[in-house]
């Protein structure tokens, strides 16, 4: 007799499970059954700012495999469908179809939980206005596509300095509009450290980003219209056409809380190697709605990242199929734009290793992404944290002009291999003038940082 897996979330986890399994079991060995309650399936959302900014042409250049494609398949997906309760003990599903309300149990042998993330929208007065947008799903980027289009203002307020908030900025400022960036926060990324931050925010200003520190929106405020006219702090209001909320995301683990599946510090599922969720044998979870364990920390995180997602998918997808496969953690790398200006880390910050007890060492180098005498040679900061005692390589924060956020890999390589600053020092890099000094910029910060730990001891 054939299996029901059931998958709960139609994008990158959920599909690429989905599409493991089936290239491991046949339809006559394994029923998949997948419901997506948006409109479209296995979709780039890392890609809207750039649609949104224009560099990215159309909506469905995002989009990696259509609905058809995958029931083409044998994938039975299921779409504007909303799962609304999971029956964990009878093994089953409860779905609603969003076009016609009609209700449905579905039975499954082995289920796939990948509900995602959800943006931070929090509770002001006046957040449900028109012309305010998160930005999280293709649905979200038609939604604010239509509403630039549909007003004839061209000042626009990016709530948060994240990833989202400042590729958002860019996006906006590229289609014309005077953009004001509000965050809570003493510099813009937070996932930087401040001094690294510092040089994030000194080229927003340049760009004629208006970056405001240290600013909380308070309130919406609206028009005679019911429209956004305004976001209002403690201190200032910053007039508005169009707003956008870039304040990051949390865990969609509302339908796993109430079956009662074990969660984690941040909200997020919690898994084993197999990205199984513990406690229960048939039941999977992976993509933005599950933590993770960080390498170089030993501790549980959430860093809700597509490339994470993809990779949940496929070791849940061999697992389900019968085939073996794990995944081991992450290390914390993202890399971002603005501009021209590259921005990227990975490992810990200082704020994180002070946070898990560990002493450290960090040394800051300036270089350049070639050859000084190369034309096109760009400047860079990169900045590294190795543990005190020992040396071990602890994180790495690089933000520069052409060439220098891959180098970012390095890192993450490093990290990943539990490598001290000292044995970094010894990569072999690939060198030549128009990609490289002779040292590159990252191994001069581990030369720096190597000798910062022998004066420490």
């Amino acid at each position: 007799m054939s299996e029901r897996l059931v998958v709960i979330g139609g994008d990158a986890a959920g599909m690429s499970a989905a599409s493991q399994a089936r290239r491991l079991k046949g339809p006559e060995e394994l029923e998949i059954v997948a419901f997506e309650r948006g409109h479209f399936s296995s979709y780039s959302a890392c890609g809207i700012p750039y649609w949104v900014g224009g560099d990215v042409a159309t909506r469905d250049e995002l989009i990696a495999r259509s609905p058809e494609e995958h029931r083409a398949r044998a994938i039975d997906l299921r779409m504007r469908t909303e799962v609304t309760a999971v029956d964990v003990s009878g093994q089953r599903v409860l779905a609603r179809d969003l076009e016609t309300g009609t209700e449905a149990w579905t039975g499954f042998d082995k289920l796939v939980v990948a509900t995602g993330a959800r943006p931070k929208r929090p509770a002001l007065p006046g957040i449900d206005a028109p012309g305010v947008h998160g930005v999280q799903t293709l649905d979200d980027g038609q939604a604010l596509l239509d509403s630039l289009d549909g007003t004839p203002g061209r000042r626009a307020v990016v709530v948060g300095a994240g990833y989202i908030g400042v590729e958002m900025a860019e996006a906006l400022l590229n289609r014309g509009y005077e953009v004001t960036l509000l965050h809570r926060g003493e510099q813009p990324m937070a996932t930087l450290d401040p001094d690294m931050g510092r040089l994030v925010h000194r080229a927003l200003d340049g760009l004629g980003i208006t970056t405001v520190a240290s600013a909380a929106a308070t309130k919406i405020l609206t028009g005679e219209d019911g429209r956004v006219r305004a976001v209002a702090t403690e201190e200032a209001e910053y007039p508005a056409d169009v707003v956008v909320l870039g304040m990051g995301v949390v865990p969609e683990t509302s339908l796993a809380r109430a079956a009662g599946l074990p969660l984690g510090a941040y909200g997020g599922l919690l898994t084993d190697l197999a990205m199984r969720v513990r406690g229960h044998a048939n039941i999977w979870a992976g993509g933005d709605c599950v933590e993770v364990l960080d390498l170089v920390s030993g501790r549980e995180r959430y860093v809700p990242l597509g490339t994470h997602a993809n990779k949940h998918g496929q070791v849940i997808g061999a697992n389900v199929g019968g085939d073996y496969a794990t995944f081991p953690g992450v290390v914390g790398t993202a890399v971002s734009k603005v501009c021209d200006l590259e921005i990227a880390r990975t490992g810990l910050r200082e704020k994180d290793a002070r946070e898990v007890g560990l002493r450290y060492v960090t040394v800051t180098v300036e270089s350049t992404s070639r050859a000084g005498y190369y034309p096109g040679a760009a400047p860079m900061t990169v900045k590294m944290l190795a543990e005190r005692r020992t040396g071990r390589l602890l994180g790495v924060q690089i933000v520069g002009r052409e060439g220098a956020g891959k180098r970012v890999d390095i890192a993450a390589v490093a990290l990943t291999a539990g490598m001290t600053v000292e044995s970094m020092t010894a990569l072999d890099l690939g060198y030549a003038p128009p990609f490289s000094p002779v040292w590159d910029p990252v191994l001069i910060a581990a030369r720096k940082a190597t000798a910062a730990v022998r004066a420490a001891v």
